[in-house]
């Protein structure tokens, strides 16, 4: 009886070690995300969005296994180390690239980087104001969304545009006309943008195949920018937020996020498979990179092309280690800016009578991916499969992460902004109620 009780105690014991060997060896992989997300987020919201860390690590880390992590931010050298158990990670925020993670790389080399245009920080002038009759009905939803909370989340930012004029804006603590704050994807519509510029100047052609070295001998090959941009490039990809997926290994490990991305194997024929991919954008960011000569020359030109002509002033735009804008997920701007930005889309392509974006590529970019169900476009959501049965089925979108929002209605001349925090599918902002509301108004 005893030689039975001591061999199940054995069994259970070993039982019990492998699975702590199997959960450290788990957790131990998950260790770059965890203080990496950390780091890079609080780092970029203390030096870019000058909010305090307390704040931050209150709202933003405070999730899964971010909330305890232990973070310390140095406002001389400008960085922030973040540790959880034997495990440490560090961002670097330098003028004009906004902040980057430590990977490969060390801090002097990448601080030897510059770019003549980092402090262009002429600051944005006023949008005009709508009609007042009008601002006054907006203003209590403004009030119950952010001050009362009453469509629920966490809302930084609020504005509101029709027919070019601000009928609403309101902000957090803390947040204000000035903040720039994080897109997470919203990114990705800046990134079909800048594509539209350069088709527009000739040098690209999105229905060509990409001559990415690498995709050469396979299937591969024959993938266009317009694959990638409406989410069908065929590439196999992980875009689960929640553990060690390939979104996660691109934005928290990896050098270079394009190079990581465009290393999968194909796993559909390319523009017949819709899913989406944080993975393609950065392929089409790095690819575009690739038409110039130095990475200074393609800032410039982002900031000339882009940037400018919305005046938008000293935007973020950050890079990974080697040096290329993170076009899916990484834009610091402020709620105005984003408001310009989709007042230019509702306008096709132009902002105050000015052509900015080619002729004919809104209307491009918002015809539906064939495998989409109506559902995207190139870069941007659609709602021609009626996701929001109260809205009209003109909307078009950039979505980001966390809550991050600029709806867009040509047929009510009208751009809505939201940024906001919010973790946790019930604790998300009622989008559809608030449009919804918002409509209601303007008639």
């Amino acid at each position: 009886m005893k030689k039975t009780a001591r061999k199940i105690c054995r069994i259970t014991l070993a039982v019990f070690a492998i699975a702590l060997l199997g959960g450290c060896l788990y957790l131990n992989r998950l260790m770059p995300i965890i203080t990496g997300y950390a780091a890079k987020n609080l780092a970029s919201a203390v030096f870019i969005s000058g909010r305090e860390p307390a704040d931050i690590e209150a709202l933003d880390l405070n999730f899964s296994f971010i909330r305890f992590t232990r973070n310390r931010v140095d406002f001389e050298k400008r960085e922030v180390t973040s540790r959880f158990l034997w495990s440490k990670s560090k961002a670097v925020f330098r003028d004009g690239f906004g902040v980057t993670l430590l990977r490969g790389r060390g801090k002097d080399a990448l601080l030897a980087r510059t770019w003549p245009l980092a402090n262009d920080d002429a600051g944005s002038p006023a949008l005009p104001r709508g009609d007042s009759v009008l601002t006054a009905r907006m203003e209590p939803i403004a009030r119950s969304l952010v001050d009362e909370r009453a469509y629920n989340g966490n809302p930084f930012a609020f504005v509101v545009l029709h027919q070019g004029g601000v009928v609403a804006e309101r902000y957090g603590k803390g947040i204000g006309p000035d903040t720039r704050l994080l897109s997470w994807s919203m990114a990705k519509s800046f990134t079909n943008a800048l594509v539209g510029l350069m088709a527009g100047d000739g040098m690209v052609d999105i229905y060509a195949p990409l001559d990415i070295p690498e995709w050469q001998q396979d299937d591969r090959r024959t993938i266009t920018l317009n694959d990638l941009m409406q989410m069908q490039s065929g590439l196999e990809w992980n875009e689960d937020y929640g553990n060690r997926s390939d979104v996660n290994l691109m934005l928290h490990c990896e050098t270079d996020m394009g190079g990581f991305a465009q290393s999968k194997p194909l796993q559909y024929k390319p523009g017949t498979h819709w899913y989406y991919s944080s993975g393609s954008t950065n392929i089409v960011m790095r690819w575009l990179r690739g038409r110039f000569d130095s990475d200074e020359d393609f800032l410039t030109y982002l900031h000339d092309r882009l940037f400018a002509p919305l005046s938008i002033h000293n935007p973020y735009f950050e890079s990974d280690i080697s040096g290329t804008p993170v076009g899916s997920s990484y834009l610091y701007a402020t709620a105005r800016d984003f408001a310009r930005f989709g007042q230019m889309y509702l306008e096709d392509g132009c902002i105050g009578g000015k052509r900015v974006l080619p002729e004919g590529w809104v209307d491009y970019s918002v015809t539906p991916a064939s495998d989409s169900k109506g559902g995207y476009g190139a870069f941007f959501w659609l709602n021609r499969d009626k996701s929001f049965t109260d809205v009209p089925e003109d909307l078009f979108s950039c979505i980001g992460h966390d809550g991050q929002r600029i709806y867009m209605i040509p047929s009510k001349e009208l751009v809505v902004v939201v940024l906001s925090c919010s973790h946790l599918p019930d604790n998300m902002i009622d989008f559809d109620r608030l449009m919804k509301d918002v409509i209601a108004q303007i008639h």
